[in-house]
């Protein structure tokens, strides 16, 4: 991941899973035209939330929904350097079960001296279960900072092109990749002044909503705007034996149309007999409609009679929830 044999590569930095490794991105030149661009205006205000990966907003290329993710302190195995990174997400909502979509595609940062974009070139193979692409270290985090071309004003831009998409199913079809206008989103981080709200959602009569499909909380308010969460009790189709637990902006929020919201949250199942509560944590993400985890926590072990999750007919799960930013297109 990241090594570039090209001889156009510039040379940014280091790492150490093997002595002498070069880690090089490509000078992508005038052909590399994204098919989106993030541009993240406050990146000190991003690392000082602590998120360990920062997803953007969806955006549509040749009928699939996708995100960009930034890792800024990734490292890889062996190494202690921690190296800016990205990675490609489709919706799963864009996926088919059964299909195979195999994509190949760039992802680049853009240097502001050069006027070009760099990074390096990477291919998967989606499915409905795997989503996420392997990362793509592009610069040393301490390279970046310190960086003139990269980082302007404390702002760098992040980038994704998709070059080709082939699908595996029963039709074994190839998606043309139109090139179309860059679509662009504005990621804002605050300094400080976040909104931050708790809501705990008590079910006194989980053992009834366990036979139902999806149950939803009652609608709370955080930071002006009106928020519920949605659980499947027996996973939706995108868990393997697991509740799935999602945070959902509610469809009745007329402000989210201003501008969207960028969030942290974490999500937690309370454990009613022992205090060994069940918790997860989000990325900092672009808040669209909704974000959760189809495979939250395994059924097993949390209908498990030994753990205080089911209690009776009693089950409480709490949300916190902080908005650290916005975002808008470009």
């Amino acid at each position: 991941m990241g090594n570039c044999r090209s001889s156009s590569c510039a040379l940014l930095g280091k790492a150490h899973v093997v002595p002498d490794t070069e880690w090089r991105i490509q000078d992508f030149g005038k052909t590399h035209v994204p098919s989106f661009e993030w541009r993240i205006q406050d990146f000190s205000s991003l690392l000082k939330t602590g998120a360990k990966r920062a997803t953007s907003g969806a955006f549509h290329c040749s009928g699939y929904n996708w995100f960009l993710q930034v890792i800024p302190m990734h490292k890889e195995a062996g190494s202690e350097t921690p190296y800016v990174a990205l990675r490609l997400v489709p919706s799963q909502l864009s996926l088919v079960p059964g299909h195979t979509v195999h994509a190949v595609y760039e992802l680049s940062i853009y240097n502001h001296s050069k006027g070009m974009y760099c990074g390096c070139k990477a291919s998967y193979n989606f499915d409905f279960k795997n989503t996420y692409s392997k990362e793509q270290c592009l610069i040393p985090l301490h390279e970046l900072l310190k960086s003139s071309a990269f980082l302007v004003d404390d702002s760098c831009v992040f980038a994704v092109e998709i070059l080709k998409i082939d699908v595996s199913s029963p039709e074994k079809k190839a998606v043309v990749v139109q090139k179309k206008a860059t679509i662009v989103q504005n990621l804002f981080v605050q300094k400080k002044g976040f909104a931050k709200g708790t809501y705990t959602w008590t079910m006194n009569n989980f053992l009834e909503l366990d036979l139902k499909h999806f149950a939803k909380s009652p609608t709370f308010e955080v930071g002006g705007h009106k928020w519920y969460i949605g659980m499947y009790p027996r996973g939706d189709k995108y868990s393997t034996d697991c509740l799935s637990l999602y945070l959902f902006l509610d469809a009745s929020d007329e402000h989210h149309l201003e501008s969207k919201k960028v969030v942290i949250m974490t999500m937690s199942i309370l454990d009613q007999k022992n205090g060994k509560h069940f918790t997860g944590t989000s990325d900092l993400w672009v808040c669209g409609e909704s974000w959760g985890w189809p495979n939250f926590f395994g059924l097993k072990n949390f209908k498990d009679p030994s753990g205080g999750y089911v209690v009776g007919s009693s089950c409480i799960v709490k949300a916190d929830l902080t908005i650290v930013g916005s975002s808008n297109d470009g």
